[in-house]
């Protein structure tokens, strides 16, 4: 599922509690395209003869591409455009296979003043089953900030 709205948000337009969601179904295509992008050709995403043999029984996706979901929210919903990524920590805990429908939801967990940051949640599911979870700390514009005449969707 595609974004289809583009939201923005300024400093003084957050709260803590604002949330998130993301769905998408990993497609074997995803997983080959993010495998030319990085260059990561591990067997274990490409290769079912191979993967069958591993502990998983079967090809698993890059874990960075279920983290990429992640910037899709930051940078389409919340904040959205304009948000500038600072870091983000994941810890890996199952694997996604192709075929899955990963639920990617960040929430504003803290708005720091200095520096206009927002530290958020990060979380992905497959079904009830916790597969990826985090925090980011992105930068976000304030409104005085903006370029006169500038208006961000939303």
């Amino acid at each position: 599922m595609a974004f289809h709205e583009i939201t923005a948000y300024c400093f003084e337009d957050l709260s803590v509690g604002m949330r998130e969601t993301y769905l998408k179904t990993v497609l074997d295509s995803d997983v080959i395209g993010f495998a030319q992008i990085s260059g990561d050709r591990n067997p274990i995403h490409l290769s079912e003869h191979f993967a069958a043999r591993t502990r998983f029984g079967g090809r698993i996706a890059h874990g960075l591409y279920t983290a990429s979901l992640i910037s899709a929210i930051l940078g389409m919903r919340l904040p959205g455009p304009g948000a500038v990524y600072l870091s983000q920590t994941l810890k890996f805990k199952a694997p996604v296979r192709i075929g899955d429908v990963i639920e990617v939801s960040v929430e504003v967990v803290e708005l720091i003043e200095k520096g206009a940051r927002v530290r958020l949640a990060c979380e992905a599911r497959v079904d009830t089953n916790v597969v990826l979870e985090g925090e980011a700390v992105v930068m976000v514009p304030r409104k005085a900030d903006l370029p006169a005449g500038a208006l961000l969707p939303g």
